[in-house]
Formats: structure tokens, C-alpha cells, sequence
């Protein structure tokens, strides 16, 4: 999708490298910005909760987005053991990324509506590619493979060692998460959680 607008329209590819690049990036921050209301600082004393994409983007994750539709950034540090509210205030922390792309998507979406932006080709191209990409990123982040946030919303609903054996594949994860996308397995997954992420976005556009 995004290769085929690099080579036929360069500009809308160039116009759509920011809404992206903060789409990644946002969904970090927020992790860190929740981590802090729950109380950890690690992620502001590590100069984390800043908008300077210099402090986020991970090359091969912004390539992976730009090319593939799936990307992330520099993770942001957490300790987990400062936050409080134990087990909701680590999943409030795991959810929020996702969450910070939905309301991107929503965000996307809403702005849709208004003639003015749906009559021009190339901004409501950008948005519609926008809100497609971070709910792709939502879903994708959602699956419960470390280091994912859903293996960690998973993790405080499983027994001990299950938990434990969960977070031994945190270090070949990144990878098994690689080929299963090239291998096509996570598709039916993510189809299965952009539908739910879909008919949320939908409920909340008949609220506003």
C-alpha cells in the first residue's frame, strides 16, 4: 500500500511520513505518560515524554512501518515494580500505546467527515491511510507474543510459571513475530482484532 504511493504519488508519501512517524511515537509516550500517572518516572528522567522523534524512532521499525504496514519505535523504559494499583496499573500502562492509536484512528476518521477534507484526493488519502495504519499497529500490538503489550496484559492473567515461561521468549519474540507476519499466520488474528477495534471506533463516532 505505502510502496505503491511512493511510486505514484511521492508528495502524499512525503505529506504522510509525519501523521506516521508520530503515530509510532505517540503510542510510546503514551506508555510512559500513563507509567508516570501510576508512578513510575523512569520513562521522564529517561527523557522519553518528549515529541523529538530523535528520542523514539528505531530505523528498522520506521522501515517496517513505511513498507510493511507494521512498525514500532524505541520502546520506552518502565519499571514496573514502581507503579501502583498493581495489576490494573500495569495493564493501564500495557493498553495505553494501543489506546493512543485508536484515537489517532478515531481522530482520522472523525476529521473524514467535514467535506471539505473528503473532496481533496490527497488529504483524505493520507487520513485514510493514517487511521487504516494505526489500527493495523493497535491490533498488531494487541497480540500476546513478547514483547508485545498484549503478552503483558496476558501475563497478569496466567499462573506463575506460566508467566514466567511467557517472558523466556521476550528475547527471540521480535523475531518469531517477524516471520509469523512474513509467513502470513498473524493475519487472521489481526483481521480478528481490527474488526473489534472497528466497531469501537464506530461506537465512538455515534457518541461525538
Amino acid at each position: 500500500m505505502l510502496i505503491s504511493l511512493l511510486i505514484h504519488n511521492p508528495l502524499a508519501f512525503l505529506l504522510l511520513i509525519i501523521p506516521l512517524m508520530y503515530s509510532i511515537i505517540l503510542h510510546e509516550v503514551a506508555h510512559g505518560l500513563v507509567a508516570l500517572w501510576f508512578g513510575d518516572n523512569t520513562a521522564k528522567y529517561s527523557g522519553r515524554l518528549t515529541l523529538n522523534p530523535i528520542s523514539h524512532i528505531d530505523p528498522i521499525g520506521a522501515l517496517m512501518l513505511f513498507f510493511v504496514g507494521f512498525g514500532w519505535a524505541k520502546p520506552v523504559p518502565v519499571d514496573y515494580s514502581n507503579l501502583r494499583n498493581g495489576r490494573w496499573g500495569l495493564i493501564s500502562v500495557a493498553l495505553a500505546g494501543c489506546l493512543a492509536n485508536i484515537l489517532i484512528a478515531a481522530a482520522a476518521i472523525f476529521i473524514l467527515q467535514f467535506q471539505a477534507v473528503n473532496s481533496n484526493t490527497v488529504f483524505s488519502g493520507i487520513l485514510l491511510i493514517t487511521a487504516r495504519i494505526n489500527i493495523i499497529l493497535a491490533a498488531f500490538n494487541l497480540i500476546p507474543i513478547p514483547p508485545l503489550d498484549g503478552s503483558r496484559v496476558l501475563a497478569e492473567f496466567l499462573p506463575l510459571n506460566a508467566k514466567y515461561k511467557l517472558a523466556r521468549i521476550e528475547p527471540y519474540g521480535l523475531l518469531i513475530v517477524i516471520v509469523l507476519l512474513f509467513t502470513r499466520l498473524l493475519y487472521p488474528v489481526i483481521d480478528f482484532i481490527q474488526g473489534l477495534i472497528y466497531g469501537f471506533i464506530y461506537l465512538l463516532m455515534k457518541l461525538l
